[in-house]
């Protein structure tokens, strides 16, 4: 069985896309990713185009879209999600919404081996989006759900392990309980989403017929108001 899968990604600072390809036991995984604040509508379509041309192949091949559906900077996640669900209209295939702290969780493992994970990204307003998970040979399981919260407000599963901080909700890190701060052994701030990931994960997410229709799949924002209010 063959599969095109195609991801998205603009729920940070950078615009990402990725494109999966899989063809009986072989895979292979093309990839953009640039930092272009404020210039995700601009950038994210060209660059759709550019990969696939890269590939040498057209849209119409393609089995499935996937997209980066949160938590992030709110306009990103928008403007991902508007792109993804044209294409799976457009092309009448399924949609599948990839969460952002997971797929980072997928890189930090893949990348450097780490496999008990806290990622948080930066919420603005003095929070992070966090999760935790536990990650074993590229699958990646949810140990503490994903929420919004004050760092001072995080708290790690009570058990013994050592876990790793990604992310660039680690930049607040000095607000980070001290029970928390001695129980990591180390924290990256730098790390953010990628469609790459993104494209693995949905792989998986489109084996097990999670696939949605267009209209279906939404961002995720974890913040019920998203727009900040000037206390009165």
């Amino acid at each position: 069985m063959s599969l095109h899968l195609l991801a998205l990604d603009a729920s940070s600072s950078a615009c990402s896309v990725a494109l999966l390809r899989q063809d009986g036991g072989t895979s292979e995984c093309l990839a953009r990713h640039e930092v272009t604040p404020r210039a995700h509508t601009r950038r994210l379509m060209p660059m759709v185009d550019e990969l696939l041309a890269d590939a040498q192949i057209t849209p119409a091949t393609l089995d499935a879209i996937a997209f980066g559906q949160g938590p992030g900077s709110f306009t990103g996640l928008r403007i991902a999600a508007g792109a993804a669900q044209g294409l799976a209209f457009g092309l009448d295939c399924p949609l599948l919404g990839i969460s952002t702290l997971k797929a980072l969780a997928l890189q930090a493992h893949r990348r450097f081996h780490f496999r008990h994970i806290v990622t948080a990204l930066d919420a603005r307003m003095g929070e992070i989006y966090g999760a935790t998970w536990h990650c074993l040979s590229d699958s990646v399981s949810l140990k503490r759900a994903e929420a919004v919260l004050a760092p001072e407000a995080f708290h790690l599963p009570e058990d013994e392990i050592d876990w790793v901080g990604v992310g660039s909700g680690f930049t607040l890190w000095e607000r980070f309980a001290p029970t928390v701060q001695v129980r990591m052994s180390q924290h990256l701030d730098n790390l953010e989403p990628r469609a790459e990931e993104m494209a693995w994960l949905a792989a998986d997410d489109f084996a097990a017929g999670l696939g949605l229709a267009a209209h279906q799949a939404q961002p995720v924002y974890l913040r019920n108001d998203v727009a900040w209010k000037k206390p009165v």
